[in-house]
């Protein structure tokens, strides 16, 4: 017969979130997440499967607990959007008891993330060209990347730690470039 879990997964899924964004894939070892859980590794394979699976499970939750790209894309103009964006970046990138920055902009391992946000971005400044926010020959693909390079930016920033302050005032210089008059 099976021995029941000593250990509750949610909690364990957000220690090993934590120390994910912290240290990154590559820099975590099995110790660590055994150590920061409180489990074995026999236990830590057996409810994960492995190192990868972990990771890939902590990186959802991330998307789920801590992204706030989706919130922000709905806002009712393209240039709120960003706005907001850029915003809810200095924020959270900036928030006391986690870990400093974004770790779906930090981490190699996630590109399939970072391109999941892009289409979404993407897809919103599409949208704003298609209402007439901006202009019919706004170039999408620079104004996207723009965009990202500034996040990017805004997460480095974070976590060689600039405060909230510095980052908020980075998003509204950013913003300033934006096709358009003021919002």
């Amino acid at each position: 017969m099976a021995r029941p879990r000593t250990f509750d997964r949610d909690d364990a899924l957000d220690v090993a979130m934590r120390l994910f964004w912290e240290k990154g894939y590559d820099q975590t070892s099995i110790a660590d997440l055994t150590a920061a859980i409180g489990i074995s590794p026999p236990s830590l394979y057996a409810a994960f499967g492995d190192k990868r699976r972990l990771f890939e499970e902590a990186a959802d939750r991330y998307d789920r607990t801590e992204g706030f790209t989706t919130a922000a894309l709905e806002e009712p103009t393209t240039r709120a959007a960003v706005a907001r964006l850029l915003g809810d970046a200095a924020v959270e990138y900036t928030r006391r008891g986690q870990p400093r920055g974004c770790m779906v902009l930090a981490e190699p391992h996630l590109g399939a993330h970072r391109a999941a946000s892009r289409r979404a971005l993407t897809a919103r400044i599409e949208r704003g060209v298609a209402e007439g926010e901006l202009p019919p020959d706004t170039d999408v693909e620079g104004l996207v990347s723009y965009v990202v390079v500034v996040l990017s930016g805004l997460s480095a920033r974070a976590r060689d730690g600039a405060s909230r302050a510095e980052l908020a005032a980075s998003a509204e210089v950013a913003l300033a470039a934006w096709p358009g008059p003021p919002g």
